[in-house]
């Protein structure tokens, strides 16, 4: 065992976290933390990893153990640089040990420049050096918060394959169903509280959650059916002097007392949006540069109603750049952006709205619209907030005192609360949890305009997506029909190297006649004897079968025999086939 957390609880302001829980992680062990937003599982893995104390329990680990943390946030130092960032709690003679390894890493996580400030960066490259630093570390348990955010799919194969191999103990909490689905062996769901185990990777925790919340509710079902038999007699007035009748009624109670099984809530969406006329968005030769690099280079498209696009490539390729220029954010430097009049774009940008942490959640959104149309009926700003998992309680706080995943949900709500007829999402489900992620989807199947997606999610865009745009980052913009996987099968295909078979000289065609050779001819002449002899002993070797009675040790050797004789028959009867149609052949031949 590397380590284990006994009866952790912790409360956050009035909210419980985690209410006596246990955890235990082995060696090979791999762990996905899951669960609603705003439920604690970032303040769980800081408890697992040291950084917070818990209000009561104790965390266990063996001294020698080693533990590296990705925060959700890491703290760095905008002074230093990005190779002194990665290791920069390590001794000079570590560094000198493993700063090729860290390049490497480095390189494949997209942050080429490692003499780079920190202070420089963008947000998603911060969270990558972080991440380099996190792997760099000689750890035997892996604490990762968030690992996948920030990066595309080439990187995300990379880690994926590397966490894979890790012959550690890793706990992570991730949004990635395709990650959870190929690299972890065992699902921890946090809700309430409360902690459930399962021994599974995604698709087979969704089956065995599945059939335990079918038993709690056969249980709950089971249970209100005595109640109603035993209240019935309560009420026809029972005889309370005898014992047995006190044993029933004290029954009774306690059924009573007994908690019917919790679910958690989840986020309801309903499809709000105006009026979208035949015109929508329509790119014609389109062409957009940053510092003399090409991002966009003479693109035409003309959005449909019923576009299900998913936006790929490399970060910094400049899939943002292609969303604002379609939403008018960004002026083309050639070419036209001709917008129709009825389009109302909801743009979910990357960084987000700039919030006002002191500012209310309950003000926030009532800035943006006090009520919102929908397909299921007209919701009040409250409403949409508790649809949302807004509670009064929690619309009362300032935005500060959210979650990271809270806030993307809350900024998620202010951009559906403006009633888009088009939808332009950059990276919508980072920081979001799974629960919720899959709502969004169906939500999203049943928007009534297009849909245009930046996305590293691969099952997000293979859910989603009809069409897929890759952005090359050299002006270029391919378009392929299908989903992620049927563009990722596509692009391997394109990359796969062509075999070029060299011309063969001619040969002038020359008749070979056909006869046995001399082994062939003698193997011929004594093949039907061989055979019949084979089949004698297969026959003799069942007959003595028959006769062993209880000797089992004797009608095993005498299977074994017996499998082998129908081997070495099988084998002499295809020879015996090849032998007698070459015969056949040269008798033809030979005329």
């Amino acid at each position: 065992m590397l380590l284990s957390a006994e009866h952790i609880s912790i409360n956050f302001g009035s909210r419980q976290l985690l209410e006596d829980v246990n955890f235990y992680l082995n060696e090979n062990d791999k762990v996905g933390v899951i669960g609603i937003n705003g439920t604690g599982k970032s303040t769980f893995l800081k408890v697992l990893a040291g950084v917070i104390e818990p209000d009561t329990g104790r965390i266990s680990r063996n001294p020698n153990v080693q533990v590296s943390i990705l925060a959700q946030n890491p703290a760095m130092d905008d002074n230093a640089t990005v190779l002194e960032q990665v290791f920069l709690h390590f001794p000079a003679e570590f560094r000198a040990l493993n700063e090729y390894e860290a390049k490497a890493m480095l390189n494949k996580l997209g942050i080429t420049d490692h003499s780079q400030k920190v202070g420089t960066l963008s947000g998603g490259q911060r969270k990558r050096v972080a991440l380099a630093a996190a792997l760099i570390h000689p750890a035997d348990v892996l604490v990762l918060d968030e690992p996948t955010n920030h990066l595309d799919a080439e990187m995300t194969a990379w880690l994926e394959d590397w966490l894979r191999r890790f012959k550690g103990g890793l706990v992570m909490v991730t949004h990635d169903r395709y990650f959870l689905e190929r690299v972890v062996n065992h699902i921890t769901e946090l809700s309430r509280g409360k902690l459930y185990h399962y021994e599974a990777n995604y698709s087979k925790y969704l089956e065995l959650k599945a059939q335990r919340a079918e038993m709690a509710e056969a249980s709950e079902r089971k249970r209100q059916s005595i109640l109603r038999v035993e209240r019935e007699w309560i009420m026809r007035g029972c005889r309370a002097r005898t014992t047995k009748s006190k044993e029933r009624i004290q029954r009774y109670e306690a059924l009573l007392d007994q908690d019917a099984p919790e679910t958690d809530d989840a986020v309801q969406l309903a499809a709000a949006s105006s009026r979208l006329g035949k015109k929508i968005i329509e790119l014609k030769d389109v062409s957009k540069s940053f510092d003399g690099r090409p991002i966009i280079s003479h693109f035409s498209y003309n959005l449909l109603r019923n576009d299900r696009i998913g936006i790929v490539g490399r970060n910094g390729a400049g899939k943002s750049t292609l969303l604002h220029t379609i939403a008018g954010e960004l002026t083309p430097d050639a070419g036209t952006v001709d917008m129709g009049t009825t389009v109302k774009i909801g743009h979910f940008s990357q960084e987000g709205r700039e919030l006002d942490l002191n500012q209310r959640v309950y003000d926030f959104i009532h800035d943006i619209a006090d009520e919102v149309r929908t397909d299921e009926g007209t919701f009040t700003a409250n409403q949409m907030m508790e649809r949302f998992l807004f509670p009064g309680d929690l619309q009362s706080v300032p935005i500060g005192r959210l979650s990271g995943g809270e806030r993307r949900r809350l900024y998620l709500l202010s951009v559906l609360m403006e009633a888009p007829n088009v939808l332009l999402l950059d990276e919508p489900t980072n920081d979001l949890d799974v629960m919720t992620l899959s709502i969004l989807e169906d939500y999203l199947q049943g928007f009534p305009g297009p849909i245009l997606t930046v996305s590293h999610d691969r099952f997000f865009l293979d859910k989603l997506a009809e069409s897929i745009f890759e952005v090359r980052g050299n002006g270029q913009i391919l378009r392929y029909t299908g989903n992620w996987s049927d563009w990722a099968r596509k692009r391997r295909e394109e990359d796969a190297p062509v075999k070029v078979e060299k011309p063969k000289a001619a040969e002038r065609p020359r008749e070979r006649k056909l006869k046995f050779s001399y082994k062939e001819q003698l193997e011929f002449e004594t093949i039907d004897d061989d055979l019949a002899a084979l089949e004698a002993e297969v026959a003799a070797c069942e007959e003595e079968q028959g006769r062993c009675g209880s000797d089992y040790v004797k009608l095993q050797e005498l299977q074994a025999r017996q499998a082998e004789l129908e081997a070495k028959l099988e084998e002499k009867t295809e020879r015996w086939v090849y032998l007698n149609e070459l015969k056949e052949k040269i008798d033809a031949q030979n005329g």
